[in-house]
């Protein structure tokens, strides 16, 4: 690759707001950034964009680049920038500038009469760009929030090669057909969007209810074999509490409060302050250490409406929440173990890549530099000793402590954020945990943050898109589906599905007066993993006709033949 993608993207937005500009001169520029897959500027402009419009502006810009235009440099002080863009009456960029530190502001100018607040770098000029898409037009909030003036986003994407491009819009119109918003509801797992209850809050219908019930017992079941004990904490603690944890301080825009009885409660955003205060409940040993608490915790999150999406970005969403309270010596091999149950328990839900991010010492922070330089070697050495490839975040850190993030890799090689590892000294110091050491002296214990699948809700969104929502056996909310040809076989195929659920397999059965292939259609369009036809002859053999979801007709075979095999699909989370 000769040129960094970031930047040519980052370039290509810039072009296409200077197409815009030329198309439609009285439009308003507000940011355009470079992101994962692209880019993308937003504009104010009185009439929407239009399909049409997108066509227009690809054109313009392929003029631009035929210009081969420079991209130019130029820094000026502060109050000269603010006359600049005054006099231009590009009003979001003066809001920007003034949000800056006084001093040197950069601009960038692509040729005669383009120019944009940026601090860059860019290519050298408009010529450099070969391959380029504009993909979409969505609503955006200036600065994400709902009370600020609703701008026109524009989406694009630019690569180096053709075939890059083909690749990613082939994976785009197959990411349309895995996306969990329209899969959850057609499947009847979920819906999200209720007028009547506000947005961002998940509806679990039976089904999804269910999958998710599969999902906690098997965690439950796994983390009680690694010594982890249960827990549940209220939704509702005082906001003292907050306080103490700094999340009143450094999470507050986040948090929902309200006021009774002239005491400020707190819905709470974080599972650990509950867990801080049953650790503090009673005097701890060293012979205790480590405690593992383990909570399937339900928090809220004041989100601005503008990030909602689906179940990925929600206001009330449960996590799969651990901390580890532990001795330093028994740091470095906690954080290993936390590691294996995260690849663990990715393969069993079907995840064989990922990628793993360091992520550091945030601006705004609380605990010692000290703390933060040990917190943070001892996550880097656990990942080196297990010889881990990741990447440094730098500045992504929570608040209180360094944290190792391990972004699984989806069918389309898409990356989901859900596990996390925090390591943290400075909770432990701010509520005064304690436990008594070999000679009776008092000691501080460190704190371990962790989730291994993260927000259930994301988990299950993840899910449902890897699998295109043809979930394995295991998890499929009904395994079996039960289809009798005949009133006559009904009585058989009622003892077929009691023989069945008394193995605990997820069965339905199927008697609607439907033909068979109508019946069996259905069943594939709710992704049911297995048909279970039964006519006369099975019924007077007592067998099963057996329907492989994707594979068609198995052949017939011995009912108690058929749950032998189930059993160890499912028992092997197959």
């Amino acid at each position: 690759m000769t040129t960094d993608l970031n930047i040519l993207r980052h370039s290509c937005a810039h072009i296409m707001a200077a197409a815009v500009k030329e198309l439609w001169p009285e439009t308003k520029l507000a940011i355009g950034p470079s992101i994962e897959d692209g880019f993308y500027y937003d504009f104010d402009k009185k009439e929407p964009f239009s399909d049409e419009d997108l066509v227009a502006i690809e054109k313009k810009m392929r003029q631009i680049i035929a210009r081969d235009e420079p991209f130019v440099r130029e820094d000026l002080e502060k109050t000269a920038a603010l006359d600049l863009f005054k006099q231009l009456k590009e009003d979001y960029k003066v809001e920007l500038i003034q949000g800056l530190p006084d001093g040197s502001v950069t601009i960038y100018k692509t040729g005669k009469n383009f120019l944009d607040l940026c601090r860059g770098p860019h290519i050298k000029s408009s010529g450099e760009i070969k391959i380029f898409k504009l993909l979409t037009v969505a609503g955006a909030y200036w600065h994400g929030i709902e009370t600020n003036p609703m701008l026109q986003r524009i989406y694009g994407t630019c690569f180096e090669t053709q075939e890059e491009l083909d690749l990613y819009l082939n994976n785009l119109e197959e990411a349309k057909l895995r996306d969990h918003r329209k899969l959850g509801p057609q499947l009847g797992f979920f819906d999200i969007y209720h007028e009547e209850a506000g947005a961002g809050l998940v509806f679990y219908h039976p089904k999804g209810a269910l999958l998710r019930t599969i999902i906690e017992d098997y965690e439950k079941a796994e983390h009680f074999k690694r010594g982890y004990q249960l827990v549940i904490t209220p939704h509702i603690m005082d906001v003292a509490l907050w306080k103490t944890s700094g999340h009143y301080d450094y999470y507050r825009e986040n948090m929902y409060s309200f006021v009774m009885e002239d005491k400020e409660f707190v819905l709470k955003p974080m599972n650990c302050p509950g867990h801080i205060l049953i650790y503090k409940s009673k005097t701890r040993s060293y012979k205790d250490l480590p405690l593992r608490l383990f909570e399937l915790g339900t928090v809220y999150r004041r989100e601005k409406a503008g990030v909602l999406h689906g179940l990925l970005r929600v206001r009330g969403f449960t996590q799969d929440d651990a901390h580890i309270f532990c001795l330093p010596e028994q740091l470095r091999e906690e954080i290993k173990k936390i590691i294996d149950f995260v690849f663990q328990t990715m393969e069993v839900f079907g995840f064989k890549q990922w990628e793993v991010e360091l992520s550091t010492r945030p601006e705004k922070y609380i605990g010692t530099l000290e703390d933060w330089k040990q917190a943070t070697a001892a996550l880097e050495d656990a990942l080196k000793e297990k010889s881990i490839v990741y990447k440094i975040n730098a500045g992504d850190g929570a608040f209180y402590g360094p944290k190792i993030d391990i972004k699984l890799k989806d069918a389309l090689k898409r990356s989901w954020q859900c596990a996390t590892i925090q390591c943290d000294f400075a909770l432990p110091k701010r509520f005064n945990l304690a436990y008594i050491d070999a000679q009776g002296k008092e000691c501080q214990p460190i704190m371990l943050h962790r989730v291994l699948l993260g927000s259930l809700e994301r988990f299950i969104g993840a899910l449902l898109e890897h699998y295109k929502g043809e979930l394995p056996l295991w998890l499929s909310p009904t395994q079996i589906l039960i289809l009798p040809l005949k009133d006559t076989v009904a009585e058989y195929a009622e003892s077929v599905k009691n023989k069945l659920e008394k193995y605990h397999i997820r069965v339905e059965l199927d008697a609607r007066n439907e033909t068979l292939d109508k019946r069996i259609r259905n069943a594939e369009l709710n992704k049911v993993p297995y048909c279970l036809v039964l006519g006369e002859r099975e019924a007077k053999q007592e067998k099963v006709s057996v329907r492989k979801k994707g594979s068609g007709d198995q052949g017939v075979m011995g009912l108690e033949e058929f749950i032998v095999q189930i059993n160890n699909q499912i028992l092997e989370h197959k």
